[in-house]
């Protein structure tokens, strides 16, 4: 996977931002929208989309594209930096294999102790009976 190959594959939109901010928010189309269609995309080979979009599920649409919002500036040049960023971020962490779990045994000795230890418990307690004549 790509950086550049990706990257000339987002579709960016500018849009006017959400709540406060009194004229600025009217005039000024700050918010970034990121928009990245799997199905489609070249950059990925077949097994990195499998992955995606199983990894992805809960974000992408229907058609199999992922939308990333980015309001937090108000310049819209950073929100772009800072939703470019975010994608990257969340490509690579979707893109890892989980290691496979070896289970383990447990150590005989582990076995022995636990043994011994309720043994001792039940000689505790033996003790603490009436004497039988």
């Amino acid at each position: 996977m790509e950086n550049l190959a990706l990257l000339s594959e987002l579709q960016y939109k500018a849009v006017r931002s959400s709540g406060a901010g009194g004229q600025n928010v009217n005039k000024v189309s700050s918010k970034v929208v990121l928009s990245f269609d799997f199905k489609n995309s070249k950059a990925l080979n077949e097994e990195e989309k499998e992955l995606l979009k199983v990894n992805l599920a809960s974000r992408l649409t229907t058609d199999s594209v992922l939308i990333l919002n980015c309001d937090e500036d108000r310049s819209q040049l950073k929100n772009k930096e800072i939703v470019t960023k975010r994608f990257f971020e969340l490509i690579k962490k979707a893109s890892v294999v989980p290691k496979e779990r070896k289970p383990t045994k447990i150590p005989k000795s582990a076995i022995r102790k636990r043994i011994k230890d309720k043994k001792n418990q039940s000689d505790i307690k033996k003790n603490r009976r009436k004497p039988d004549f």
